[in-house]
């Protein structure tokens, strides 16, 4: 009744009716109705400035232009990732998923009413730039950004490959703003790379989650243990912004053989959903270390919880962004869609990480080391007359095959974590929230 009511009023919205007309009874009998009732006075406000603007608005302004910014409006204002979908922006929703699209490569959300950068995607103009998580864009171009949606935001951003983007920034701790110029790029990217640090040491960097990446980590693991046999391994989630909820699920099933990986609750029976892994595991007892931080979001703040919660990896790093919530794609029959907010996900424990993130094991904040600028009066070893040669040949050099030493201090912290866990084995004991996987067993923007 309440559904088909509403379809009848709308044709008067599109008459541009200043009200609209009711017999008497009507508006008690919608206050009577509870919550489920239309608020009818509020209705007939919305016709007077439907009317107000298409009648004194400085620019001639048509019907379906007024009616999908309202219905923009309506969304935008319910949180940070309801959206309403054109068919443009639907076919650059698909692009993202699948890992193609044309512009500089960042993440972005709204916070505070701010455009705000989640994380840039690795290999990009954004990363190459220097854009940081937490970034506030202040301008695209000319444009100031505190008038744009979301969706207006990404839509400028994204663009033809080899244009130039300029984008006013302002970090944090600073008061002054930076302006960059970046030239748009065909971001076609694998969400996973992965590398050997040491003999034994393997490292998985996954950069988003894309409807491939399970695949991909799954090529990645074949490639390591093919080379030989693993004593730890380190999953990189830094600056993950995160992406589609079944492949961190897929992800997070490589490494678990049962239990309960994650859970939604929503108002909608079929928001209520349980994700299980299912028996077999790849480096199976093969001792973890996950990296996290303020730029991992949403699915990859899944597949952290979840292997935080049944006790499968260390996670380190520094909090987590805390986006907790999953959004559906619900097509309309204009061609258009609505990416709604649905459910909210729960870690195996039953953990909301909606706007609370991920507390690592162990906080190592993010750093780098420096070596001096060398002076040339330092002598070594090899600047002495009749030294001895170095048996593998050359002078002070690694020998062949070793990595160059680790300039990223949170890394060079998960390598040594790993080699401390081989070495005590189950005498490790680190520090865990509780978990009751028992009681329990049985989802961006991106310019």
């Amino acid at each position: 009744m309440r559904a088909s009511r509403f379809r009848w009023l709308l044709p008067a919205l599109f008459l541009g009716v200043t009200s609209l007309p009711l017999p008497a009874h009507a508006a008690p009998q919608a206050a009577a109705g509870g919550d489920d009732a239309l608020p009818v006075a509020d209705i007939q406000t919305f016709a007077e400035v439907f009317e107000r603007i298409k009648r004194a608005y400085v620019e001639k302004v048509d019907d379906a232009t007024l009616l999908r910014n309202a219905m923009r409006g309506m969304l935008g204002q319910l949180d940070p990732h309801s959206a309403y979908l054109d068919k443009q922006d639907f076919e650059a929703l698909r692009e993202t998923t699948e890992g193609q699209f044309g512009g500089v490569g960042i993440e972005v959300g709204m916070q505070d009413g701010q455009l705000t950068v989640i994380a840039p995607i690795d290999d990009t103009p954004a990363a190459r730039a220097g854009l940081q998580p937490q970034d506030t864009i202040l301008r695209i171009d000319d444009t100031p950004t505190d008038r744009l949606s979301l969706q207006e935001a990404v839509n400028l951003m994204r663009g033809e490959a080899g244009t130039t983007i300029t984008l006013t920034i302002l970090r944090q701790g600073e008061s002054t703003p930076r302006t960059l110029t970046l030239k748009r790029q065909i971001i076609q990217t694998d969400s996973v790379k992965h590398e050997w640090l040491e003999p034994g040491y393997g490292y998985l960097r996954i950069s988003q989650f894309q409807s491939r990446t399970a695949d991909q980590v799954d090529a990645a693991l074949d490639d390591l243990t093919a080379k030989g046999a693993l004593k730890g391994l380190i999953l990189d989630l830094r600056n993950n912004p995160g992406g589609v909820l079944d492949s961190a699920v897929d992800v997070a099933d490589a490494f678990l053989d049962h239990g309960l990986i994650v859970y939604t609750e929503g108002r909608l029976p079929d928001s209520n959903l349980r994700f299980s892994a299912k028996p077999g595991t790849r480096a199976d007892g093969v001792p973890m270390v996950v990296l996290i931080n303020g730029g991992s979001a949403s699915a990859a703040e899944i597949l952290a919880g979840a292997l935080q919660d049944r006790h499968r990896a260390v996670i380190m790093g520094t909090q987590s962004f805390g986006k907790g919530s999953v959004q559906q794609v619900m097509p309309l029959g204009n061609g258009d869609g609505l990416k709604l907010t649905t459910a909210l996900y729960y870690t195996p424990s039953g953990r909301s990480i909606q706007a609370q993130g991920i507390t690592p094991d162990i906080e190592v904040r993010r750093g780098h080391l420096e070596i001096a600028k060398d002076s040339g009066l330092a002598i070594s070893e090899s600047d002495l007359a009749g030294r001895l040669a170095n048996p593998n040949g050359g002078a002070g050099k690694a020998a062949s095959g070793d990595r160059a030493p680790l300039q990223d201090y949170q890394l060079g912290e998960a390598l040594n974590l790993l080699k401390a866990l081989n070495v005590l084995g189950d005498a490790a004991v680190i520090p865990r929230p509780p978990a009751d996987a028992t009681a329990t067993a049985g989802d961006p923007q991106r310019p």
